[in-house]
């Protein structure tokens, strides 16, 4: 099996913390996602997490003009220099200051960051080359008195206005101006957070947290030497002319602004110059639209229950982005239609499960927060939440055949949603309230059995009728997994009790055969697609496996060396000798059960050949310094005698009084956990491996980690000798000699190469072609099919191919269904996304098929009465 997988995508995380940015063409947004950047298409509806990572959390995005430049800065300061483009880290470059903002110049040549105090200007590096030192410093500004907070650009890029926390702006210019002192905006009563060029830069506007904006014109001739500050109208009599109007203007107050929300503070605002539109977002998750300079209301709404942290507008002045970092929620917002283009929240806390849907389309997630989301795999949105649970979802599992999905949870339910109608239809509980900890569905998806945290028993029901079936006894402690055979006439439970049962469900009696003894408690469970072999994970690292017909021990892998690694802040001992994080708490064989995927407390993913039981690749979740438990070493420097500095509790730092504020309850699993100052751990709390083998997937503290097979860069040749070359390839398609193309093609094992001879055989060939197939590329030759499915406009011709090669090699397909189970998987999501989209496209056109139809019918009734 072939292990290079390498990062995909990131799901169920949106949004963290720092700022959104629209890309050039208004399309798309880019936003950050713990230490990574997720790009949202928000034409196509396609998402992608680029594969860098940052140090630490990201706090502040720029891109550049041309889109060619990415510039993403941590929590410490360190930035990645990033061509956007292609997603290749070019640089690393450490700004040595936490970063509030960062600014590319309109005409891309320049970068503007905030540097404490100070603002330090850089020379844009090149995109296109690898150099030493690619960060020059142009020069360094400085004025303010406290942290600079914000930095915009004027439109000619000669100027730019800064703000800060001293409750002033100031006025720079790019390059040195003869006897030219910064302007200082003075006047606002709260910390600046941005100032504002009008479109022709005649006007400044300045926006502070209190809600006040004031708005900076050129002071008459007649007052130049009056110092004060007034509200009566100021006219541009006399104004500067030339490159350097706007240093030499004299400036003053024209008018004070206030947007008077009662009980609220502003916490992020943007600027439209072409339409002269300010965007602002307030604390209680309201925003609001104002025209300037008349200090219009265009529009306000409330779109979130917490406070929004950061706002943009893309180009056309027609969609608004807002993040919210406490409930981590991405919203676009078109403000003249008043309807959504995107709104995503993921998990609020942990997610603890996932589950692959059966044609591998879609993929559950259940979270601590009670709330089940499914997802696209293909485009990475949540289409549907459920939130009828009150309690954390500890279990989701698809049921094998239909659109029906099941979870179980620690409120006492086990719970059967609707798919296709998006309901819950079935609750199921059990005769005294207990705590449900892990779930199964029989293959038939007419049984549902749950285990319990409390009672220690496996309660089974009718999912038909709801009725409770058969309560299971012979647990001591708490049951930790539960799976049905694949054949279905198999029930297996693992408990902390250090035994695996084996419960013949379907027999006159539920009777357990001999338990399988462990040496630890019992983790994880995992069933061979086949039903033969049964993998169990143990508290001291083992992974343990059974052949069932025999029912007995085939080998053991001793997985705790393997998957130990972190040291969280407070651990007093190393990573090696630490007991935490030692053991698989996830398990899931491949389609084809040759290999095995684990994932447990620590921030590795293994994935282990069986048969010889051996580590194929070992895989880091993430590299987030953020998170406890990714560093192998602690830092001397960074402990104190109060204890470790990331411990140490600043929530009093805060700015705002309702971020100093500690709300936990004393004692609180979730929040601060007892500690002056609580981390999230970098651990796998559940593994699945696609249905079509192509991608696994991690629930992980950073989101829904999804991993895909690289097949761009890597040379897999079949069967290559000295004359098989591209080149001969295209000359034997040339002369039409289609098979030999075909199969020269996938000797070579070069997907270019191999769909230009697919896409030049005629159809009326397909069926020859596809019937004289040497037996060996048959798999490969389907599993083409398959993805050429998903991603051509060619619907007929990829289905004639599905059909003329099931037609001619069913049997042999048919006596390996086992084998080929991944490759009829990705057949069936390549042809099911096929049937939604002709159905979308008929139910979108109904109206108008039924319009042409009656017209034919009348035009044929006319020319009926006219014979007649």
């Amino acid at each position: 099996m072939k292990s290079n997988y390498k990062f995909s995508n990131l799901c169920g995380t949106v949004y963290k913390q720092g700022n959104v940015i629209f890309t050039p063409d208004g399309n798309s947004i880019l936003s950050p996602v713990g230490n990574r950047v997720s790009a949202f298409d928000l034409v196509n509806n396609k998402s992608r997490t680029f594969a860098f990572e940052n140090r630490r959390n990201v706090t502040a995005l720029a891109l550049s003009p041309d889109s060619n430049i990415l510039v993403s800065v941590d929590e410490d300061g360190r930035a990645l220099l990033v061509n956007f483009r292609r997603g290749t880290v070019l640089h690393h470059f450490n700004l040595k200051r936490p970063v509030n903002d960062i600014q590319f110049s309109p005409n891309g040549k320049f970068i503007t960051v905030t540097h404490d105090a100070h603002i330090q200007v850089w020379r844009t590096p090149n995109h296109l080359l690898r150099e030493f030192a690619p960060f020059v410093l142009h020069r360094t500004c400085t004025g303010h008195h406290d942290d600079v907070t914000s930095i915009t650009w004027s439109a000619d890029s000669r100027f730019f206005i800064s703000t800060s926390r001293d409750m002033t702006a100031r006025l720079y210019t790019l390059d040195p101006l003869e006897d030219y002192r910064p302007k200082t905006f003075a006047g606002h009563r709260d910390v600046l957070l941005k100032a504002y060029f009008s479109k022709d830069s005649k006007i400044i506007y300045t926006i502070s947290r209190d809600g006040a904006v004031f708005e900076w014109r050129q002071k008459p001739k007649d007052r130049a030497g009056d110092d004060s500050d007034s509200d009566e109208n100021m006219v541009d009599a006399d104004a500067p002319t030339g490159e350097n109007a706007i240093a030499l203007t004299r400036w003053g107050i024209a008018q004070r602004h206030f947007f008077n929300q009662a009980h609220t503070k502003v916490t992020c605002t943007t600027w439209h110059a072409a339409s002269n539109l300010l965007v602002v977002g307030f604390s209680t998750g309201v925003f609001g639209l104002w025209e300037m300079p008349s200090f219009t209301n265009i529009h306000t709404l409330s779109i979130s229950q917490e406070k929004i942290t950061s706002v943009a507008i893309n180009p056309s002045g027609e969609w608004l982005a807002f993040g919210a970092k406490k409930l981590g929620q991405l919203l676009v917002w078109e403000w003249q239609s008043e309807s959504y283009v995107l709104k995503q929240q993921g998990h609020y806390f942990d997610m603890n499960t996932l589950s692959f849907s059966g044609d591998g389309q879609s993929v559950a997630t259940g979270g601590d927060d009670g709330k089940i989301k499914v997802w696209n795999t293909n485009s990475g949105f949540c289409f549907v939440t459920f939130s009828e649970h009150t309690a954390a979802v500890s279990t989701v599992e698809f049921a094998k055949q239909g659109q029906v999905l099941f979870s179980a949870s620690l409120d006492g339910t086990v719970r059967a949603f609707d798919l296709i109608r998006y309901r819950n239809f079935r609750t199921f509980t059990s005769p005294s309230p207990i705590q449900f900890s892990s779930l199964a569905v029989d293959p038939s998806g007419e049984i549902v059995a749950a285990g319990s945290n409390d009672s220690f028993e496996v309660f089974m029901w009718s999912v038909q009728t709801g009725k409770l079936l058969d309560v299971l006894t012979g647990h001591e402690g708490p049951i930790s997994a539960l799976a049905f055979s694949p054949t279905g006439n198999t029930l297996v439970s693992a408990s902390w009790d250090k035994s695996v049962r084996l419960w013949n469900v379907f027999g006159r009696g539920a009777r357990a055969i001999e338990p399988f003894m462990m040496n630890s408690e019992v983790l994880a469970l995992a069933f061979r697609p086949d039903g033969k072999e049964l993998a169990a994970s143990t508290l001291d690292g083992q992974i343990t496996f059974w052949d069932l017909e025999n029912s007995r021990q085939t080998s053991v892998i001793e997985g705790r060396k393997d998957i130990s690694g972190g040291r969280k802040v407070d651990d007093r001992v190393t990573a090696a000798n630490s007991a935490s994080g030692k053991s698989f708490n996830s398990l899931a064989y491949t389609a084809d059960g040759s290999c095995l995927i684990g994932g447990g407390n620590s921030k590795y993913v293994l994935i282990y050949d069986v048969r010889e039981g051996v580590m194929l690749k070992k895989f880091q979740i993430s590299e987030n310094l953020s998170l406890d438990g990714t560093e192998e070493y602690l830092d001397s420097r960074k402990v104190t005698e109060a204890g470790p500095v990331e411990l140490i509790d600043d929530r009093g730092d805060e700015s705002d009084l309702e971020d100093r504020l500690d709300k936990t309850l004393p004692g609180a699993s979730k929040g601060d956990l007892s500690k002056r100052k609580y981390r999230p751990e970098a651990r796998t709390k559940a593994v699945r491996f696609s249905p079509t083998g192509r991608s696994w997937a991690a629930a992980s503290t950073e989101g829904l980690l999804i991993y895909s097979l690289d097949e761009t860069i890597a040379f897999d040749p079949l069967d290559l000798d000295i004359d098989l070359t591209p080149q001969s390839v295209l000359t034997v398609l040339n002369r039409k000699e289609y098979l030999k193309a075909l199969v020269m093609a996938f000797r070579l094992n070069e997907k270019h190469l191999i769909q230009r001879c697919f896409e030049s055989i005629p159809p009326p060939d397909i069926r020859l072609n596809a019937g004289q197939l040497p037996i060996l590329y048959v798999p490969n030759m389907l599993r083409f099919v398959a993805n050429y499915l998903e991603t051509s406009p060619h619907m007929e011709f990829g289905l004639l191919w599905a059909n003329a090669l099931l037609l001619a090699h069913g049997r042999h397909l048919r006596d390996r269904s086992g084998e080929f189970a991944s490759v009829f998987r990705a057949l069936q999501k390549g042809i099911t996304d096929f049937q939604m989209s002709i159905a979308r496209t008929s139910d979108d056109n109904t109206s108008t098929l039924t319009y042409l139809l009656d017209q034919s019918r009348i035009r044929r009734e006319v020319i009926q009465m006219e014979v007649s």
